[in-house]
């Protein structure tokens, strides 16, 4: 594609306000530990800096502030403050490297939310970079609404700061309210000062929009959050801004590859689920069902994707339903070491179509069960549930089961953070075969057992009424092979534990036959 240069930038620095911004998304708090794990992400992945959070807002924020400021992280790591003394103050006390102080740009802001003038704003902002620099902080000073403000104030607000000693500016679509004409045009005159930066929200989905404007008129660092969470429609995200700006020009921003990892480590410790067709780490982002656009993908990854999946940290997954073709069923079957003649191939294809017109997303353990069904083969299970009970009340909430493993029956209890999670401990610890797992945490349940990795679970569908039936998905992997699996019942602890059952199952039964397969292979466990 021929490409039109955004920036003359090779580097386009990106920070992260993902602890800060980010968790002012209603029903988002983090804790000091999922602070710091995401932050260590953030540094992994190359983010340059890593806004920490609020220091003013209580003294559990500034501790959890303090613990990823002594991380060691190659990333500057700052706290935001407002325009008073008492925020840059909190800030030192955490140990940071710089804060992001905010001022009122905009006369709503300024008159109105904190009662004051133009001019005060811009000697309190002096007085302020003046004593944040006299600590040695690094310090950028970012102008409140500024996409609403009057842009001869806001050039010499964020110019008074940039005189007293401040590092850079920013300009702050605070409200998601700016078009990338706006944009463009107010930074172009703050990127004249001085080095800009760019705050901008997605209120009217222009977020990633307005960060290309403002690049090209001249700023040279990018504010976002990992998924684009935040408060109201949230920032721009910060893993859409890395690589449309690798992809269409060539710039430089992270690394490109930990991007899904770090998605993943953000959506746990939000609690923000990936939306399936989300830019980059959506599960359906590098997804196909199509029967045409299956066949083309086998043919050319390039075909209907544009940019290798691996880019991200991602595999591309053929998806089976009412669209699927006979190339994407063989290849979804050759993925599981399953051959098939053309008759039985047609045969296989007919009833995925038939799984799927009936609205049934078709797993890998539906493909092989109708492949089994199709070649006359009767199923050997290698793991069966056999009994389950499970309770949730009082503090601990604990699980039992017991699993036939071959030819052997193993009962195992455990605890977690929930039934569902004490289900899965339990499940880990028969499989050990050490009765139970004392600490509920799994520990150790791998080296004696059977590995294997829970990779993804989600309640797919709930029927409605008192006697509703929840459908669970769970994605299993064991070394490099992976199943999908989805069971229903009433009890959401059962589905999520015979779902599992039944994917480990499967994993089990294609080793059994890669090892029939090949003469002298011993199992790994």
């Amino acid at each position: 594609m021929t490409r039109t240069p955004l920036t003359e930038l090779d580097e386009v620095q990106l920070l992260d306000t993902t602890l800060r911004d980010g968790e002012q998304m209603p029903g988002v708090s983090l804790s000091p530990g999922e602070k710091v794990d995401v932050a260590r992400e953030l540094d992994a992945a190359g983010v340059h800096l890593v806004e920490a959070g609020s220091a003013c807002t209580s003294e559990g924020e500034r501790e959890a502030i303090r613990r990823v400021a002594d991380e060691g992280l190659d990333a500057t790591v700052t706290s935001f403050a407002r325009g008073v003394k008492q925020d840059v103050d909190h800030a030192l006390d955490c140990g940071v490297d710089g804060v992001n102080l905010v001022v009122p740009a905009s006369d709503k802001h300024v008159e109105t939310k904190v009662g004051s003038t133009r001019d005060e704003v811009v000697e309190t902002t002096v007085e302020l970079v003046e004593y944040a620099k006299d600590h040695g902080l690094w310090v950028e000073v970012l102008g409140e609404d500024g996409s609403r403000a009057d842009l001869d104030y806001l050039e010499r607000l964020l110019g008074s700061g940039l005189d007293a000693g401040a590092d850079r500016i920013c300009y702050c679509d605070t409200v998601g309210a700016a078009d990338p004409e706006r944009t463009a045009a107010v930074v172009s005159r703050l990127a004249d000062l001085g080095p800009t930066s760019l705050h901008t929200h997605d209120d009217l989905g222009f977020g990633l929009a307005n960060v290309h404007a403002g690049l090209k008129a001249g700023a040279d660092t990018v504010h976002g959050t990992v998924l684009g969470v935040g408060e109201r429609a949230g920032n721009v995200a910060l893993e859409e801004v890395a690589v449309a700006l690798d992809r269409s020009y060539d710039v430089d921003t992270v690394e490109l590859s930990r991007l899904y990892r770090l998605c993943r480590t953000v959506s746990e410790a939000t609690g923000v689920a990936l939306p399936p067709n989300k830019a980059v780490c959506g599960a359906n982002a590098f997804a196909h069902e199509s029967g045409i656009h299956t066949d083309g993908t086998l043919k050319d990854g390039t075909m209907y994707e544009p940019y290798p999946p691996e880019t991200v940290g991602r595999e591309r997954r053929l998806v089976l339903g009412k669209h699927a073709g006979r190339a994407g069923v063989k290849a979804a079957l050759a993925e599981h070491d399953v051959a098939v003649d053309d008759d039985e191939l047609r045969e296989v294809v007919a009833r995925v179509k038939e799984l799927g017109e009936r609205g049934k997303r078709v797993t890998d353990a539906d493909l092989l069960a109708v492949a089994d069904d199709v070649r006359g083969r009767e199923r050997e299970r290698h793991v069966e549930l056999v009994d389950l009970s499970a309770s949730s009340g009082g503090n601990l909430p604990t699980a039992s089961v017991r699993l036939r493993v071959g030819d052997e029956e193993r009962v195992a209890s455990g605890t977690g953070a929930g039934p569902v999670d004490a289900g899965l401990e339990a499940v880990r610890a028969a499989l050990a075969g050490d009765g139970g797992d004392e600490r509920g945490d799994g520990e150790g349940a791998e080296s004696d057992g059977v590995a294997f990795e829970l990779d993804s679970y989600h309640v797919d569908a709930i029927t409605g009424g008192t006697d509703a039936v929840v459908t669970v998905e769970v994605d299993l992997s064991r070394g490099d092979r992976s199943v999908s699996v989805s069971a229903s019942d009433a009890d959401i602890t059962r589905a999520s534990v015979v779902g599992m059952v039944d994917g480990l199952d499967r994993l089990l039964a294609a080793e059994a036959d890669a090892a029939d397969a090949e003469p002298g292979a011993v199992a790994d466990d």
